[in-house]
């Protein structure tokens, strides 16, 4: 017999696997599912808004603020400030319109300075029209303990107006809030050391048990130790490694960067006033089929009116009415045969076979969630 020599038998290997390269050079790739990084997916304990709120005055306005014989606060509050400035007006009849009493909220962002800036929300509070061309005056900001955390005052942007006549008017947007860019400074910090902690926790903005724990695997890869692990299905703890060089807010930056998949449950949410329904990408539906009909009932009336001849000696005017109905069966809706397991994409197709509105698509979804054939959690909101 025969024998093949070597450097055929390694022509023949390369001339395969150039040929296996080539062919899976053709074959298209599976699409990588859709990744988000961890810091779009997370909150960081401790690294979070705090809300302020105040009151004030703004004043300045062109007869468009407050009456006070409607608004005794708001003609309190002025006094009070007028006393605080060396005026005394407590015997006087005060009648101006100029000023109104406001609200003032800001919110105040993390790690914010002392000197740092802010802006804020003014809304009004009596019966003011117009807060357009006022300044607010200066006003504490204060916090859920009662301590003054910022100071605001400047004057007031007003994104709505109002013009008006003697026998019609109109308003775009609303005139009575408005806002001040940089319009409050802080005077007190919020203290907060995150550098050195030795942990820290990353709070899930939806909870998962699925999500926490690839969170946790994908940060213990990165770093090489078992430093993270999932405490519940929206807390996932961070230790700081031994080992690591820099600090805690060295950690969480390396760490917010990564990439995870997030799970999520099938799930179907219903908004039953405008109508609009989300179907999530895992929703499934067992096999079932589904009729579709619905019984339209119309009735129009146009009324005619009946006059007698022109010069003619007897008759009257009358109304004769005139009246149509229709009726429409839809007898031409079919029923429609789902297989088991069928996909998103499947149910929608089907779905829409049937000529369904989002109306009727509700009454569906929820048929079907009490038949047991759809396997996915129905949330109306």
């Amino acid at each position: 017999m025969r024998k093949t020599p070597p450097t055929l038998f390694r022509a023949a290997r390369h001339l395969i696997m150039a040929t296996v390269m080539t062919l899976a050079g053709l074959i298209p790739a599976t699409p990588a599912l859709a990744t988000s990084r961890i810091k779009d997916i997370v909150t960081f304990e401790g690294v979070r808004d705090n809300v302020l709120v105040g009151y004030g005055l703004v004043v300045g306005l062109n007869g468009t603020g407050d009456t006070l014989r409607n608004a005794p606060f708001t003609q309190q509050s002025l006094q009070a400030m007028l006393e605080r400035l060396g005026v005394n007006t407590r015997d006087a009849v005060m009648k101006t319109e100029n000023v109104a009493a406001v609200m003032v909220t800001a919110t105040l962002p993390p790690f914010a300075r002392h000197g740092s800036r802010v802006d804020v929300t003014v809304s009004s509070m009596g019966d003011a029209e117009d807060l357009r061309g006022g300044t607010l005056l200066v006003t504490p900001l204060l916090g859920a303990d009662g301590q003054a955390y910022a100071v605001a005052q400047g004057p007031v942007q007003i994104a709505g107006f109002v013009a008006q006549g003697d026998a019609a008017s109109i308003t775009q947007g609303v005139p009575t809030s408005g806002r001040i860019p940089n319009g409050a400074v802080v005077e007190r910090e919020i203290a907060f050391s995150l550098a050195s902690l030795p942990r820290a926790r990353l709070q899930l903005n939806n909870p998962d048990f699925t999500t926490a724990q690839r969170i946790a695997q994908v940060i213990n890869q990165h770093l090489g130790d078992a430093a993270a692990r999932a405490l519940d299905p929206a807390t996932v703890e961070v230790t700081r490694p031994g080992g690591y060089s820099g600090d805690m807010v060295a950690l969480l930056t390396d760490i917010e960067r990564l990439n995870v998949t997030p799970d999520q449950p099938a799930r179907v949410v219903i908004d039953d006033r405008s109508g609009v329904i989300v179907i999530g990408s895992d929703v499934r539906v067992s096999e079932v089929a589904i009729a579709q009909g619905n019984l339209t009932i119309s009735v129009s009336e146009a009324p005619q009116v009946s006059q007698p001849n022109a010069f003619a000696q007897q008759g009257e005017t009358v109304v004769v009415p005139r009246t149509e109905v229709g009726v429409t069966t839809d007898s031409d809706r079919k029923l429609a045969m789902f297989k088991s397991g069928v996909s998103l994409q499947e149910l929608v197709d089907g779905l829409n076979a049937l000529g369904v509105g989002p109306r009727d698509l509700i009454s569906i979804l929820q048929a079907l969630k009490a038949a047991g054939a759809l396997q996915a959690e129905i949330e109306v909101m």
